[in-house]
């Protein structure tokens, strides 16, 4: 058990990727704060509890850290998890359509890392999921594309900054992953595309990223701060 007896808050836990990362902390030994919109299906009974907050939302973000600290007694590992990824062509973009997915998936990471460190102890995680996308161009997704590279250029700053408090800024870029939201679309020949693109010959499940993230959020990785790791299964590789 990795996380044993830490306290934790993942946001956007409601399903998918941050709702593996959630359950995986739990099976670690930690307390968790499940944050989101709206509250996950089938929550955890012991040591979890949910707390709403739109995490573009400054007062909401310090009230979700405050009700960390309220609840558990403190905070030890924050996972920056909440996204989303709308497709729509670049002289098409709105700059509401812009400014939303800027807001939630990289404004985000500046408000929750921000109150987190400030009541963080020192050997305190702060780890945000990036993409692929920070790495490579995927049209359609102009917006989210710069909001995942500003994420893990935000990682390197902040890591700099937080190294007196000994506190470990990191990253995980995912490739394809099989969540709600990716499996659910109708391009089939999309997904069949993007599977035949993949070394390991599939997508990958919120597990594979959960595993990372347990590993940065333990103290194995004391050394580790400022890196985007990317898991991808070899996409990236081609």
């Amino acid at each position: 058990m990795h996380l044993q007896n830490k306290i934790a808050v993942v946001t956007g836990a409601a399903r998918g990727i941050g709702r593996g990362i959630a359950d995986e902390f739990l099976k670690q030994g930690a307390k968790v704060v499940y944050s989101d919109l709206a509250e996950p299906e089938n929550m955890p009974a012991e040591n979890a509890v949910f707390v709403a907050c739109d995490v573009s939302n400054s007062e909401q973000v310090k009230n979700l850290i405050k009700q960390a600290k309220e609840k558990f007694g403190g905070l030890d590992i924050l996972v920056n998890n909440a996204g989303v990824y709308p497709f729509k062509s670049f002289l098409e973009m709105s700059e509401e359509e812009w400014d939303k997915v800027i807001d939630i998936n990289l404004k985000s990471v500046f408000l929750c890392s921000q109150a987190a460190a400030k009541v963080m102890p020192v050997g305190g995680k702060i780890i945000s999921i990036s993409s692929i996308a920070a790495f490579v161009g995927f049209a359609g997704l102009t917006h989210y594309c710069a909001s995942k590279g500003g994420i893990s250029a935000a990682v390197r700053a902040m890591a700099l900054e937080l190294a007196d408090k000994k506190i470990n800024v990191n990253a995980i870029a995912p490739g394809a992953i099989d969540t709600p939201g990716a499996s659910g679309t109708s391009n089939k020949e999309a997904v069949k595309q993007t599977i035949a693109a993949i070394p390991w010959g599939r997508m990958g499940q919120p597990q594979d990223i959960a595993n990372a993230v347990v590993f940065l959020a333990s103290d194995k990785a004391d050394y580790i701060t400022g890196q985007t790791i990317i898991v991808d299964g070899g996409w990236t590789l081609r």
